[in-house]
């Protein structure tokens, strides 16, 4: 993925254009001066679709999870 430096206050003017080459591919790393903020980068979509149901069972819940916890748990004695 080509990488492009850009300042914040270039990004600022010109983020039409900057997201415009996201979406093509390129990752755009923000600066204050020389120093980097933060990273521009396409949302990656999922390469195969999700199945529900394939780990039945390899997770439960218990009974009273939605139960209010016992006054001692607030006050630190359970």
């Amino acid at each position: 993925m080509p990488t492009k430096t850009v300042d914040v206050r270039e990004a600022q003017m010109s983020l039409k254009e900057l997201l415009s080459l996201v979406v093509e591919g390129t990752e755009i790393v923000l600066t204050e001066g020389s120093t980097p903020l933060a990273r521009l980068v396409p949302i990656a979509s999922p390469t195969t679709p999700r199945i529900a149901g394939l780990h039945t069972g390899a997770i439960w819940t218990s009974d009273d999870f939605d139960e209010p916890l016992p006054e001692e748990f607030w006050i630190g004695e359970a």
